[in-house]
């Protein structure tokens, strides 16, 4: 038998926020302290606990939590032996995946990976630089980084491997970026024996579900109007949609709703167009999750 209450990792610092938000908007309710590292889910099922993302692909591989919320890169990093149950692309920044890059001073001579050979390099990400240099024939000395990594270059270091989204802050410390290592995404993850659990495998696939649901919905609206019968062709035209808009008859024989769903940096481009074509009454509303 179960127990009626998921434990659950939730990554602390950077994504912290931002995973927050994703909750919100999947149907959960998150709030704690600033120095609480037990935050309170609206939801008794739910045991929450922040952990550093680092960390948590091996509590959860362990069994101290029975699913969390980590980087695709870190579980790698661990070599962790758990369930991917999804894959989320959310960060603190923008919807996409980030990357871990090789990067040197402006001014390094180093241009290449084979240029690392015998050269000194600090990341947090020890285990995946190794490999990733071994299966490039380079041998180097990867240290451990305990943080602010670009400001170690080219003084304690000749190369740093460090995350980035954007690349701003590599450019902000004068540091081009050499190649990529990895790109990684956030994933939910589970532990085998919460997997093998029907109750709590239940839960953790609805997480998943939501949490998805959520991620789709972001940038997207919804969009009904009222059309007459013979501008419907040309209302249509005009429209994308995920698979194709919905089109309801009226009171009225001689008109109909549509309703569909659209990417909302469209909305300012095809409004107008819509009125031109003839759609009347015309609705925009957010979403806050889209399940296929």
């Amino acid at each position: 038998m179960s127990t009626d209450r998921l434990k659950i990792a939730l990554p602390k610092g950077s994504l912290q926020e931002a995973t927050y938000r994703l909750f919100e908007r999947a149907g959960w309710k998150i709030s704690a302290t600033s120095r609480s590292y037990f935050p309170r889910i609206d939801d008794r099922e739910l045991e929450a606990v922040l952990i550093r993302a680092q960390e948590i692909a091996r509590y959860v591989q362990d069994g101290v939590m029975d699913c969390g919320l980590t980087g695709r890169d870190w579980v790698a990093e661990n070599d962790a032996d758990v369930i991917e149950v999804a894959a989320l692309i959310y960060s603190k920044q923008e919807a996409r995946p980030v990357r871990w890059v090789v990067a040197v001073p402006n001014d390094s001579l180093l241009t290449s990976i084979k240029d690392l050979q015998g050269k000194r390099i600090a990341t947090e990400l020890v285990n995946t630089t190794k490999k990733f240099l071994a299966d490039h024939g380079v041998k180097a000395h990867v240290e451990f980084s305990w943080g602010a990594t670009e400001a170690k270059c080219p003084e304690l270091v000749d190369a740093i491997v460090d995350v980035t989204e954007t690349g701003s802050s590599l450019r902000a410390n004068n540091l081009r970026i050499i190649t990529d290592v990895i790109e990684s995404v956030t994933v939910l993850v589970a532990n085998k024996t919460a997997w093998d659990d029907p109750w709590k495998r239940r839960k953790i696939e609805q997480l998943a579900l939501l949490l998805q649901g959520a991620l789709r919905a972001e940038g997207k609206v919804g969009l009904k109007m009222n059309v007459a019968a013979d501008h419907v062709k040309r209302v249509l035209s005009l429209l994308p949609a995920m698979k194709g808009p919905t089109i309801s008859r009226l009171t009225d024989e001689t008109w109909v709703a549509v309703e569909t769903v659209i990417d909302e940096k469209t909305v300012r481009e095809i409004l107008p167009q819509l009125k031109a074509a003839g759609a009347q009454d015309i609705i925009e509303y957010p979403l806050n999750k889209v399940i296929p």
